[in-house]
């Protein structure tokens, strides 16, 4: 009989994907803000951003597919390889930035070089991968226990000071704030399908997995933008060892790096299987570690905001039409080579998205542009049902 991973196994999967260097970093951004505003702008960006993730990750946990295969529900067989190439090229970028943001931290607090550490962090990441995804169970719970531990420690530190410090720097609209908020939960809707398809209880699987995600996310951003208010520092490695937490800061950096960044590897080389049925995942994981690692030591990769928005706009209109397509028209174009309807619905979401960037809008970018391609997706079938008595493209 085939594994399943359990409910609490899925929701140490994303507890681990939430506790982050990046996320924290990012929570840094929001400073400028103010600590209440601030506040609200984390919250209402993940509540987007997880509501979302919840549907993406329905969809493969109740028919049994990884987020690529469940693209061709949608775009077609072949039409779908757009979307796994585009997710194999995020995902080795993600490593990447994951390896050197988590390298560049625990530098700072046991300085043996840069390149070293993206090397130990890329040689542990190699070690999850070997073990595999349905036997992490008992390797996470004890990895899971030490961070979710070491963040509270770390969360008293910097809260414990009490004092807030006025944070000067470029400051950004509430809606641009939100919009950074939803990023993060975003990027992982081209991937919680690789987990919750493996669930032995989806619906309730994929529920803890976004909302595990949702809390700890915001605790990360919260832990950002109170380092920069309460401590007026903005390196956590420095706050780290100022409050005397040497080895375990740097147990928290390494670890939280690693359980991050291996679902990148994992999800990259199951969508690998999507391109072509002769590759083995196991090994694309190994060899897109092996060049995020890489990249983390050759490449400059420090801001990664620009990054994160084009995730946003090639991937917010992708699900949009999934979940149209799944929840609500329930339609299924993956024995067509190609859903041409739905891949010109696609570009104008993406382009739609583009073009909210240059707007304010209070709840940010992510939302308005899958509502509107929603709306498209629904309006175009239903006309094309009518002119055509309901055949499909």
């Amino acid at each position: 009989m085939e594994k399943r991973t359990s409910v609490f196994e899925n929701g140490l999967i994303w507890f681990g994907a939430a506790v982050s260097i990046a996320e924290i970093l990012t929570g840094t951004y929001f400073a400028p803000l103010g600590f209440a505003k601030g506040l609200f702008a984390i919250f209402t960006g993940h509540i987007i951003g997880c509501v979302m993730l919840f549907l993406a990750g329905l969809i493969g946990g109740k028919v049994r597919k990884s987020s690529m295969e469940t693209a061709k529900m949608s775009f077609g067989s072949k039409g779908a390889l757009l979307f796994s190439v585009l997710n194999i090229i995020q995902l080795v970028g993600w490593t990447a930035i994951m390896i050197y943001d988590g390298a560049l931290a625990v530098n700072g607090i046991f300085d043996i070089g840069n390149a070293v550490w993206c090397i130990v962090i890329g040689a542990l990441i190699l070690l999850w991968i070997m073990i595999g995804i349905k036997n992490l169970g008992k390797v996470n719970t004890v990895a899971m226990a030490a961070l979710f531990i070491l963040t509270i420690v770390l969360s008293f530190v910097i809260f414990g000071k009490g004092v807030m410090h006025s944070v000067t720097g470029e400051s950004m609209t509430f809606g641009a704030a939100v919009e950074l908020s939803v990023a993060m939960p975003l990027s992982w809707l081209p991937l919680i399908c690789d987990y919750t398809r493996e669930a032995k209880k989806p619906v309730k699987a994929t529920a803890v997995s976004a909302i595990t995600y949702g809390i700890v996310s915001c605790w990360m951003y919260i832990i950002g933008m109170g380092a920069a208010i309460f401590t007026a520092e903005t390196d956590i490695a420095q706050i780290m060892v100022k409050a005397g937490l040497g080895i375990a800061g740097l147990l928290i950096v390494v670890f939280s790096t690693v359980t991050t960044t291996f679902l990148d590897a994992y999800s990259a080389g199951v969508s690998s299987e999507s391109v072509s049925n002769k590759v083995n995942a196991k090994w694309v994981a190994v060899a897109v570690t092996v060049m995020g690692t890489a990249g983390a030591i050759f490449l400059p990769l420090a801001d990664i905001t620009d990054f994160l928005y084009f995730i946003g706009s090639v991937f917010a209109p992708m699900i949009a039409i999934q979940i149209a397509d799944f929840f609500i028209l329930k339609q299924n174009q993956e024995t067509h080579a190609f859903s041409v309807k739905n891949l010109i619905i696609w570009f104008f979401g993406f382009v739609i998205y583009r073009l909210l960037m240059g707007v304010d809008i209070v709840v940010g970018n992510t939302l308005p542009d899958m509502l509107i391609t929603i709306a498209i997706c629904v309006a175009v079938s239903k006309i094309k049902d009518y002119k055509t008595g309901g055949e499909n493209l």
